[in-house]
């Protein structure tokens, strides 16, 4: 499937092992309006046996809780408590980069930019580091797509 932005072109079988191996994800822009994208995709990640945990530095500062998850500031204060997987992109794509390179400098296994979002060279810094990459869709349109629903082990949640 080639993207509508660049040539950027993801692979079924890297989204299958994303979707199947993840078990904790960190959301960059998370969102307590219902109305956003961000909160839809982040409860119904939930409802499929993943971990997810919200990250917005504004919510974090107000102590949010969203979904039943702590809100964190950034990618660091969320890799403190948890190993993250896969670090799951809501921003612009001239802001996707600087999420990307925190999702190396965490240790993340895989980066996902949502539709819309690509980000070519942050994408190539990111396979460079061993990180699998997924641009310009959505877990929700690829996961039943490939039919995945959910991690291979959700009981090691």
């Amino acid at each position: 499937m080639s993207s509508k932005l660049g040539t950027w072109t993801n692979d079924d079988e890297v989204i299958r092992r994303i979707l199947k191996e993840t078990k904790t994800i960190a959301l960059v822009g998370a969102s307590k309006n219902t109305e956003r994208d961000s909160n839809h995709v982040m409860s119904t990640l939930q409802d499929m046996g993943y971990k997810v945990i919200p990250i917005n530095p504004g919510l974090a500062k107000q102590n949010e809780i969203l979904h039943g998850e702590k809100v964190y500031p950034d990618l660091q204060s969320v890799s403190a408590e948890y190993t993250v997987d896969m670090v799951d992109i809501f921003r612009a794509s001239n802001a996707a980069g600087q999420f990307v390179d925190e999702a190396i400098d965490i240790g993340a296994k895989s980066v996902w930019l949502q539709l819309g979002v690509v980000d070519e060279e942050a994408g190539k810094r990111a396979l460079a580091a061993k990180l699998d990459v997924v641009m310009d869709t959505c877990p929700l349109i690829d996961a039943p797509r490939l039919g995945i629903s959910g991690p291979d082990d959700k009981s090691s949640l």
